[in-house]
């Protein structure tokens, strides 16, 4: 087995000087290559990334490409572009705020040698949050007054919702078919819920595999350092109304998703919550791209929502 390890990176040089060793270390025992994706850093910390990517190069037995996206184009754009330049039968997600530890392939790819049609696994994420130690990785989900919520699962189960783009392991053939990450959840958030919803919805399994562990700092993320609280409010609302209209076929669920949205949009009135208008909006204006999508993949669904999401 080869694997492909995709890292997006905006600004994040310091992270990755930090945390890439690491990652080294982890492969050190696979057929493997790491593949950076700058989308569009500053030109200081590109070149400084450059210089250090270059001598990591040279001195390490494994391959370490680096490619640039000269405009800024979002997560999903940046991992999407690393995949095609990857050799691996297996793609490694891991965020720059992500450590493997060692060995942390190893059940990996047991797991996918006793299932073929794996799509892909959730690692074991040992998240620091305020100074704490929160186990996550393991994705629920159910169908709450018309929108899909999704929520932190028992990390004592391998059944899971969904699978995280900063800390997976996913094969790559079933990635290309199902057309990659889907860009319309640029710069950020529920791409990865999108593509495990798709995955599972077109027949695919996922596996939430808790002896493949990550530690996953997520105060040092580029997410919450450049964009304000408002902005990844109205860009996460913007892609709960996006994964509805664009995934959604149950009628029962297109429904209950018609009769509360005026609810909802009354209960943002009385909160003042711009930021839900605003990814309303947003949302909305994607409509035509949207609906491209949901007739184009629908030739792949084996499966009816319903047969996915609990129903709260």
């Amino acid at each position: 087995m080869k694997f492909s390890v995709i890292i997006p990176n905006y600004n994040g040089f310091e992270l990755i000087k930090k945390n890439l060793p690491k990652v080294i270390e982890s492969l050190s025992k696979f057929d493997a290559e790491i593949i950076i994706v700058d989308d569009a850093s500053k030109q200081k910390e590109y070149q400084e990334l450059k210089n250090f990517v270059s001598e990591l190069d040279k001195r390490e037995r494994i391959t370490i490409k680096l490619i640039r996206n000269e405009k800024n184009l979002g997560f999903s754009s940046a991992v999407n572009k690393g995949t095609l330049e990857s050799e691996g039968e297996f793609l490694v997600l891991l965020n720059t705020d992500v450590v493997p530890e060692k060995d942390f392939l190893n059940p990996i790819i047991a797991d996918f040698e006793a299932d073929e049609k794996l799509f892909g696994i959730g690692c074991m994420d040992k998240s620091i949050e305020g100074g704490k130690i929160v186990y996550r990785g393991r994705g629920e989900a159910a169908w709450e007054r018309g929108f899909l919520v999704h929520r932190k699962g028992e990390v004592d189960k391998s059944d899971t919702f969904w699978i995280s783009g900063g800390s997976s392991i996913i094969r790559k053939k079933f990635f290309e078919e199902l057309e990659r990450f889907d860009p319309l959840y640029n710069p950020f958030y529920w791409e990865d819920i999108d593509l495990s919803y798709r995955a599972n919805k077109s027949g695919y399994n996922l596996l939430f595999e808790k002896r493949s562990v990550v530690e996953h700092k997520h105060s040092e993320g580029a997410i919450k350092q450049y964009y304000s609280d408002f902005k990844i409010r109205t860009i996460a609302y913007k892609n709960q109304f996006i994964f509805v209209w664009k995934n959604i076929s149950d009628q029962n669920f297109i429904l209950s998703h018609i009769f509360w949205l005026p609810c909802h949009l009354f209960s943002a009135i009385i909160r003042l919550d711009i930021a839900f208008f605003l990814g309303f909006i947003l949302a909305g204006l994607s409509l035509p791209a949207i609906i491209g999508k949901r007739f184009r993949q629908k030739k792949l669904y084996k499966k009816k929502d319903s047969e996915i999401i609990a129903i709260s």
